[in-house]
């Protein structure tokens, strides 16, 4: 073979190695932001997990002492954040299936 084909295919091969290390990088800067970014969500909520909740010290008296409209006010609240909370899990689904929708448009 000519000499001139041996540097064809000599660059052709320095050309593809370079090719290859550049979509390497580019694909582990994009996975490495990736990445960073679900660290930092994963440590503002073990941070917020280090947080103390605040304490209500309206009355500390046994439950079963207090008047039953106590404990029916106190029903009332949790079913209301119940409801709230499917709500939320509602929209958040919605939502999601919106992007779903219209992802490949």
């Amino acid at each position: 073979m000519p000499w001139w084909i041996w540097l064809l295919l000599a660059l052709f091969m320095l050309s593809m190695i370079v090719a290859g290390c550049i979509y390497v990088v580019l694909h582990g800067y994009h996975a490495f932001k990736d990445i960073a970014q679900v660290g930092s969500r994963a440590g503002e909520r073990f941070a917020a997990m280090g947080d103390t909740l605040p304490v209500e010290q309206a009355n500390s008296a046994p439950f079963f002492t207090r008047p039953l409209r106590d404990a029916a006010d106190r029903y009332v609240d949790a079913h209301a954040q119940v409801i709230e909370r499917r709500e939320a899990k509602r929209e958040r689904h919605a939502a999601q299936w919106r992007r779903w929708k219209h992802f490949n448009d």
